[in-house]
This record gives structure tokens, sequence and C-alpha cells, in this order.
């Protein structure tokens, strides 16, 4: 195969979507597979909605994800630069060449205008009716005289526009249903439908790799291309197009910043996702490692990645299945490399100071396996070590659970408990199941579900915890019967089982 270069051209103008990542993972995963560059572009000509603060963010979160780039911002390469917004002057001269070139052309035409000479013949189609491709002297006079400042389009051939996409095969636009499109606006300031395929042109792109709701916006570029290629402005082959299935949320609504904002990559990272388990998850939709594989290493992707493996098919994110394939991945992780994530959770949650001190990672290493085989999230293994680093006078019982398990019924387990573990000799796990088992269990008579409740919540806060005999040695003998006692206290004197 040529040599691949693919780009991934995102708006700064707030968070990358999971629809987002998506495409900028199959780009990248293709240019890896063949050796060839994956571009990072910024299309930031919108500067009314474009934010330096989402340029920074749309660098660190494909940084965080892993999704490295050979050309584009902070790394620089040949085609420079990499901000449209630093390239208008290379979109002027283009515009310029191609008006010289008879390929696109000043038009006065309102869009009222257009829909009422439509109207008139009786046409239905929708859009510019390519009105002012040939405007007589008299015409052009009498739009100056108004003071109309023109638009610049852009001519389309009068024969359809037939491409093979890589993924949806032929694909065929007549030319009623594409007319000439605006490449800059009366200001000339460029629109997307020039600045886009230009840049893939100029950067010498070889495949474009993105949604399909984009699919309409080829059937124009492609034509672009072949004139910037009959100008002499670029050369090679036109590039080949693979539009993607569409990412749907619930309902099946297409994902988007504001509608689906749980699809916020921003949001995702917050909520303790790792980067293996969303590029892990965001790989199923749309492609398949084959079978029934749905587990694998961003190297096994990238190995195995074929834009032939991609379905046509729309895919739905499904943040239930990506806590499921997270939850794997952070099995997955060694000890350390576990713990090393997990600090800056349980920082924000206020559990820890910064910076961490020796013994307060020396617990969290101690209390870490207890919650790496059980959490789905960084910040749910985080909650679940909430009662064994809370400062102890912030220590609260939930609301729920106290009023679920911590009944009158509760009073003789708590009592029996205490009984059982202040004697220890020894705080360690072993022993403090078997004091439990014994008092609870073998002389109450009760089942471990009704034994054990009241003393999780009690020591805990929670029914959800890691193991409590491992919790319970690494909570302390101390904090455990105070703990207890409080519990106890709070259900005020009792005379038995009730």
């Amino acid at each position: 195969m040529t040599d691949v270069r693919v780009r991934f051209p995102p708006s700064p103008t707030g968070d990358l979507h999971v629809g987002n990542v998506r495409s900028a993972l199959f780009n990248w995963a293709f240019a890896r597979h063949h050796g060839g560059a994956f571009v990072l572009r910024i299309e930031d000509t919108d500067a009314a909605r474009s934010t330096e603060a989402s340029y920074r963010g749309v660098l660190d979160q494909l940084r965080w994800l892993g999704l490295d780039w050979d050309e584009g911002p902070e790394v620089g390469g040949p085609h420079g630069s990499y901000l449209q917004s630093e390239r208008l002057d290379v979109y002027a001269e283009v515009t310029a060449k191609l008006v010289e070139g008879g390929h696109a052309y000043p038009s006065y035409s309102t869009d009222e205008e257009s829909r009422a000479r439509r109207a008139e013949r009786g046409d239905k189609t929708q859009g510019y009716d390519n009105f002012d491709r040939e405007l007589t002297a008299a015409q052009l006079s009498a739009y100056r005289a108004e003071g109309r400042t023109p638009v610049l389009r852009f001519r389309m051939p009068d024969e359809p526009v037939v491409f093979q996409d890589l993924v949806r095969g032929e694909m065929r636009f007549d030319p009623e249903h594409v007319p000439d499109f605006v490449l800059s606006r009366a200001d000339g300031s460029p629109l997307y439908p020039l600045t886009n395929p230009v840049d893939d042109a100029l950067m010498g792109i070889t495949h474009v790799l993105r949604g399909d709701d984009l699919l309409p916006s080829t059937a124009r570029q492609l034509p672009l291309h072949a004139a910037l290629r009959s100008l002499g402005l670029a050369t090679g082959p036109l590039p080949h197009f693979a539009h993607l299935p569409m990412v749907l949320g619930e309902g099946k609504q297409r994902l988007s910043k504001r509608k689906t904002p749980e699809a916020s990559l921003a949001r995702v990272r917050a909520d303790g996702y790792l980067p293996e388990g969303i590029l892990n998850y965001l790989a199923l939709l749309g492609w398949s490692l084959g079978g029934d594989r749905e587990l694998f290493t961003v190297s096994e992707m990238v190995a195995a990645f074929s834009v032939e493996k991609i379905s046509r098919n729309p895919a739905r994110f499904d943040v239930k299945k990506l806590a499921a394939i997270n939850g794997i991945k952070l099995r997955e992780l060694e000890p350390g490399d576990f713990v090393r994530r997990l600090l800056p959770f349980l920082v924000r949650a206020g559990l820890l100071t910064s910076p961490v001190s020796d013994e307060q990672l020396d617990l969290v290493a101690a209390a870490a396996p207890l919650v790496q085989e059980r959490a789905a999230t960084l910040v749910e293994a985080a909650g679940l070590l909430g009662f064994l680093l809370v400062v102890e006078h912030h220590f609260e019982i939930d609301p729920a659970a106290a009023a679920k398990v911590l009944t009158p019924a509760a009073a003789p387990v708590l009592d029996a408990a205490v009984a059982a573990l202040e004697p220890l000799a020894s705080w360690t796990t072993a022993e403090i199941q078997t004091a439990l088992e014994g008092a609870l269990v073998e002389t109450l008579g009760l089942k471990p579900r009704l034994a054990y409740g009241p003393v999780r919540v009690a020591a805990t806060g929670s029914q959800v915890s890691p193991p409590l005999f491992e919790s319970l040695e690494l909570l302390g003998r101390d904090r455990t019967l105070a703990r207890l006692r409080a519990a106890r206290t709070g259900l005020g004197p009792q005379d038995g089982m009730g």
C-alpha cells in the first residue's frame, strides 16, 4: 500500500466526545498498522467558538489516551502550520487560483431568491440553484448597485460524483443533489468545505476515515480535490474515503456535546475510566477483532486492524458495557500501577493529602487489592476505600444503609461483636474472622448476611465494602471498636433481638 497518511481534525469548541475519539482511534490504528503517519490538525477557523482551553484539552486528552501523533501541534512536521487559524493566507491563495482557473465564482443570490426561482420552475430540489454561474454584465451591475457582497462558490461538475467508499461500497451523487457550494463568506473568511479538503490535499492525506454523517460532504470535496490537482496545487492520487458507522446514544440519538454529556471524554475520564478500557470499548463500536472476542490490548488492535472489518451498522454507546470492560482492565493492572492511578482520585475525594505521605501510601497499597478485584472504575475504587482513609471525626454512616441494617435487631449483634473482638491478642484477618464467626454465626445462630451486615455498616458506613475481615484488620482495633460502639450507642438500650 502507498505510504499511508491519515488525519484527525477536531474543532476546539468543547470537550471531545467518544464518537470523536472512536474516529481518532480508527485513524491512529490504521496508520500504525500500515507504518504510516497520523496527523493531528486543529480546525479552529470558527473563532467565535474555538477556545485555547479546548485546544489544550484536545492535546491533553489524546496524549492521555496514548494516541500520539507524528505531525501536528507541539510536534511539527513538513506541512505546518497544523492550526487552520494560522493558514488563512494559504486558503486565500487557493481561492484566488480556483477563481482564476474557472473552478469558483462570486455568487450574489440569497437563499430566499434561490427558493423563489425553484418554486417558480416547479423544482422541488433543495438548496442553491447555481443561478450565478454565468451572470450577465447587467446582472452583475445590478447586484453591485444594491451594495451586495458575494460569497465564493465552487463550480461542481455537471456529471454525477461516483466514488468507492472503503466501508459502504460504491457511492453516487447526481448533480441536482449537490449544488455549487460556498467556499468562503462575503468577508473572505474560509469555510469547512474549503479548508478541510485543501489541507487534506496539501498535507498529502491518503485515507480519510470519518463518521458517515459527513458522507454528503465527500461528494463536494472530491471534485475540489480534482480541481486542486488540475491546477498543480496538489499532487498524488485522490484520497480514499471510509465512512464509519455513527455512534448513537440512548433512544438512537446521535452523540453530541450538548445532548449526551455522559459521552464526553472529559467526563468519562473524570469518572475514573482507564484509557485501556475506553479504547478497547470504543474499538468495538463498529469494528471487531474477530469472532466473539471483545477484550484485547491496543497493540493487538493495531496488529489486526483493517478497514474491511468495519461495520456499516450504527453502534450504541452503552455505559454499562464500558464499565464492565473497564473493570476487567482495572483487574489486569499490576498492583503498583493500580495504586499509582488510584492516588489522584483519593486526593480529589479529600481522602488523602497531596503530596501523599509514605504512611498513607503504605495504607493504600495494603488496601488496594481489596478493591481492585471489585471496582469498575477508579472513582468506585476510591469510594470503597473511603471508610479507611477518612479522618475519623468526619466518618459518617450512609443514612439509607443505617435505616435498613442498623435496626433494633442489630443491637445484640454489635454487642456480641465488640465482646468478641475486644480481647483478641492478635488483630489479624484470620483472628477477626474466627472471633466473629464464633460469636455471631455459631453462638447467636445468625446467617452470615444478618450476622455481618450490622458490623459492615457500622465499621465502613455502607452496605457495600471490601471484604469485611480484611477491612477490619486494616481499619485497626481502636477504630473498629470505636465505630461499633458508636453505632450501638445510636441504637439506644435494647433488651434483645426484638
